[in-house]
């Protein structure tokens, strides 16, 4: 099982990454697995090999680089983040299981609120949605970060949120990626019931 933590308000990024690797690399074999639902105030995070060049115009948001994979992206108030702390070996996955057991879950989560186009895009992990010229808009993001078997980092789901943070970096490292959230393509739902939908369908995956 997996245990569901809630973490209030706007909480900072970098603190609450510290809390996650401390968490991990503490663990022990019989460490409980935990789900985190998180929101934070605006920030760009760079991952561990991520290229400068693609924070075009942060302004006043700050940049911090961490030690998840993938490049650049925005988080910010009406995004759902998700961080799974799940003992991989324990789950009988690898990483690549794991991150389309990420993506299921996301993807089930927008069919509920019916966006049943919500796809995958080769070479680029996360989930996407095809707009009406048909390009395919970014509507949630994954980064990961493995340690000794154990997970952290994870997943965010663009819900309503200001979305022009967006146009200051090449979202995922990709020049002229759109992104869109949930409210923009006709689905109403708050914060809250995505935080817990996506979150159930985790703890089904990891029970």
């Amino acid at each position: 099982m997996a245990q569901l933590k809630r973490l209030e308000g706007l909480a900072d990024y970098e603190s609450t990454w510290q809390a996650m690797k401390t968490f991990t690399e503490n663990r022990q074999p019989d460490t409980e697995n935990q789900i985190w639902q998180v929101e934070h105030p605006p920030v760009y995070t760079l991952g561990q090999a991520g290229k400068p060049e693609h924070v075009l115009n942060p302004g006043k948001i700050p940049v911090v680089r961490c030690n998840r994979g993938g490049q650049v992206t925005y988080h910010g108030p009406g995004q759902v983040v998700i961080y799974p702390l799940i003992n991989l070996h324990r789950a009988n996955m690898f990483v690549k299981e794991y991150v389309t057991a990420l993506e299921d879950a996301i993807i089930h989560t927008l069919n509920d609120y019916g966006i049943t186009q919500a796809c995958r895009k080769d070479g680029a992990p996360g989930v996407y949605v095809p707009m009406e010229n048909g390009e395919l808009a970014k509507i949630a993001a994954l980064g990961v970060k493995v340690s000794r078997g154990c997970t952290y980092h994870g997943l965010a789901i663009n819900v309503d949120m200001d979305l022009s943070p967006f146009d200051g970096i090449n979202p995922c490292g990709y020049a002229e990626l759109k992104t869109i959230d949930m409210k923009t393509v006709g689905a109403k739902a708050s914060w809250q019931e995505v935080a817990d939908k996506v979150s159930g369908y985790l703890m089904e995956v990891f029970a």
